[in-house]
């Protein structure tokens, strides 16, 4: 009796633990399935690389490796203002994090921790400033920086990513905080530190994977933004990385070749931030959506 009841829970257990496997078929069509998403993922990217390695002659032609040359390469930073639209975008690019980073903590921090007149209010207008699009925005957003005298100018196009991306990265920040235990501003209380102390020595550094988010998303959207730059910024030597790639195409064609090389050069920096952040990049964007 006791064996055909050790059997029987055998079996049971058995069947309990197969129905968590794949079966071979299912497993050889993930893998497939997964094969083909990455090589269309890397395919753009791929075609783009060795596309500016070949000649202007094999431009357009799967003639990928055929006459291998970095001719499109020197004549980019030789020939071209590429070297000034990469400083332009840095600048830029690195002003915008920094000074994002700290609006959209400081203000998701106060959203999330006080109570102040006026809190909803500026709860709705973050959110709902992000409902316009780029072509409503950039027309009143033109004439402010007009009026300040800020068009062609690093700072007007700074101000402009501040205040298309801080909407939503302070909500996404508010949302981390509120996952942080109030028990901790407390203990900053007790030991005699201001809310701003609490802040910087207590609450930032747990904060890391939304700071690291905030930051990624700041780069990106000031790295590679083309509309503003381009309506805000003019004459060669003022444009960015975005507005310069348009000097490579005209009404009778395209030059394919400094065009991709310039395209590959621009993504290095971006796969740069993207690796130093990625290990907080899932943490932050998860945890940011827990209370948004």
């Amino acid at each position: 009796m006791t064996t055909v009841t050790d059997t029987t829970a055998r079996h049971a257990v058995r069947k309990v633990r197969l129905r968590g496997e794949r079966s071979p078929l299912a497993s050889v069509g993930l893998h497939l399935t997964l094969i083909v998403a990455s090589v269309i993922a890397v395919f753009p990217v791929l075609w783009v690389l060795l596309t500016s390695l070949k000649p202007a002659k094999y431009a357009t032609t799967t003639d990928f490796f055929r006459e291998t040359t970095f001719v499109n390469y020197t004549n980019l930073i030789r020939d071209t203002e590429f070297l000034n639209w990469f400083a332009n975008s840095a600048i830029i690019a690195g002003l915008s994090t920094l000074i994002g980073v700290f609006v959209s903590a400081t203000t998701g921090y106060a959203v999330s921790r006080f109570r102040f007149p006026g809190k909803r209010g500026l709860m709705w207008t973050l959110l709902i400033t992000q409902m316009f699009p780029v072509a409503v925005l950039i027309v009143p957003i033109y004439n402010i920086m007009s009026s300040l005298g800020l068009l062609n100018q690093p700072a007007g196009l700074v101000i402009t990513y501040l205040t298309i991306a801080v909407p939503f990265c302070a909500w996404m920040m508010k949302g981390f905080f509120d996952t942080i235990p109030r028990e901790i501003d407390e203990s900053g209380e007790v030991d005699g530190l201001t809310p701003f102390g609490t802040f910087f020595r207590l609450i930032l550094p747990l904060a890391k994977p939304g700071l690291a988010v905030t930051a990624f998303y700041f780069f990106i959207t000031a790295w590679g933004e083309v509309a503003y730059a381009s309506a805000f910024l003019v004459g060669d030597e003022n444009l960015t990385l975005a507005g310069g790639l348009q000097k490579f195409v005209n009404q009778y064609g395209a030059q394919w070749g400094p065009m991709t090389a310039a395209s590959v050069l621009i993504a290095i920096p971006a796969a740069l931030v993207f690796l130093f952040a990625q290990k907080h990049l899932v943490t932050g964007m998860s945890a940011g959506a827990v209370k948004g």
